[in-house]
């Protein structure tokens, strides 16, 4: 098959950035033609004022994205297109492209944006749904919940109102992936069409493969962008308050380090230590020497790789109870559910799993199980090109339906 990958890259890389990456070298490692069209984010930077507010009206149809689609499509003839991220620069008006030349369209539902104009359900550090199945996510507005501009929230919810009312969710995607049960039915209840909803995971590649017993080591791991929804407050209040010295390792940055950094030390954690960003194969090699993973976010996560790298190395998780970490982490069997923004749970979960080593033992041999009956590569692969070749048949079918109808309706010569 042809398949056109269509992605903004964000300017930190992250999961989505990676998963739509991984998925392209899975089709070109099974012999399938990918072609590529990005755009990415750094290229507001610097803008001006009106350039900023043209990025808004481009928001809700971005006439250069829509014309690079078309000689995209006219020249690569692609089966399907399946699009990742288009906000803010590529928008939906690429869905109307790919309908003009009777392409079938998949969108990956990564986050939660076009059901929440903050892509994240959190408002101020805590759960809000207050814009979920509204026709205009005015809330979003006044909050300025996308990027902490109101100027910013209204160019996304004017984004989605408009293609809300001209129906392009209903119309004009052909299918949508959502990483887990709970996505779905979250993007049901704001208006998605559950017919076109399908569930697939994430997943990594290459296999990392199980740790050796003799890997297992004697501290707890942190892995993520060090940001307010992590719950990374609550990780550090739990941590005080242990009875034990449990040596914590945090790897990651974002906007929270200059807060975190001095508190390890200030606050008697002197045997933790934050390790900032390191590259793949070190991350692995940190999750092979730990005991258990640690992942208290606030927020209903998407499908977290760490999650899956954790499972794959089979090491168990301690995560939040609610939303997709509650689906992928089954509770005493691969890990352990902690009740979201409770760090009195959250620290006696901790101290628990570091007191009971052959346990979790056992949960991070069934974690590994869970990576390999879910979120394998090849289990990925099969289920994304079935998906993509339904719909390059169900196309097919259709247009040769509307030239028979066709056909049917001109006058023969004999009719003449």
């Amino acid at each position: 098959m042809r398949v056109l990958v269509v992605h903004e890259s964000y300017q930190q890389r992250g999961g989505e950035d990676a998963v739509a990456s991984a998925e392209a070298q899975q089709l070109e490692l099974h012999g399938h033609t990918v072609l590529r069209y990005s755009r990415h984010n750094d290229e507001l930077k610097g803008h001006g004022l009106l350039q900023i507010i043209g990025a808004g009206v481009g928001t809700v149809w971005a006439r250069r994205s829509f014309r690079d689609l078309e000689k995209l499509l006219r020249e690569g003839r692609p089966d399907v297109v399946h699009f990742h991220n288009t906000l803010p620069l590529i928008s939906p008006s690429a869905y109307y492209a790919c309908a003009r030349y009777g392409v079938p369209v998949v969108q990956t539902l990564h986050n939660y944006r076009l059901v929440c104009p903050a892509a994240t359900f959190l408002r101020e550090g805590r759960l809000c749904e207050d814009c979920l199945g509204r026709s205009v996510a005015w809330p979003a507005v006044a909050h300025g919940c996308y990027r902490k501009s109101r100027a910013a929230s209204a160019a996304v919810t004017a984004m989605l109102a408009a293609h809300r009312a001209f129906r392009t969710w209903q119309t004009k995607v052909d299918a949508y992936i959502a990483l887990s049960e709970f996505a779905r039915k979250k993007h049901i209840a704001g208006g998605i069409p559950a017919g076109r909803l399908v569930v697939k995971p994430n997943f990594i590649h290459p296999d990392p493969g199980p740790r050796a017993i003799s890997e297992t080591g004697r501290y707890a791991l942190f892995v993520g962008r060090l940001s307010e929804e992590k719950g990374l407050r609550g990780l550090l209040s739990a941590w005080k308050r242990l009875k034990e010295t449990i040596p914590l390792f945090l790897l990651g940055e974002g906007p929270m380090r200059d807060e975190i950094a001095p508190q390890l030390g200030a606050c008697g954690l002197s045997a933790s230590s934050l390790l900032g960003n390191v590259p793949r194969e070190e991350v692995l090699r940190w999750m092979r020497g730990a005991q258990f993973l640690v992942c208290p976010s606030h927020w209903f996560e998407g499908c977290p790789l760490v999650i899956v790298e954790a499972f794959a190395c089979g090491i168990p998780v301690i995560a939040t109870g609610h939303g997709p970490t509650a689906e992928m982490v089954d509770h005493r069997r691969t890990g352990l559910h902690v009740r979201p923004g409770d760090d009195v749970d959250l620290a006696e979960k901790v101290a628990w799993a570091w007191s009971h080593p052959a346990e979790m033992q056992f949960m991070g041999e069934a974690a590994r199980r869970e990576f390999e009956r879910k979120y394998s590569a090849e289990g990925n692969y099969t289920q994304l090109i079935a998906l993509y070749r339904q719909l390059a048949e169900r196309k097919s079918l259709a247009a040769q339906a509307a030239v028979g109808a066709f056909s049917d309706s001109v006058p023969t010569q004999r009719a003449l």
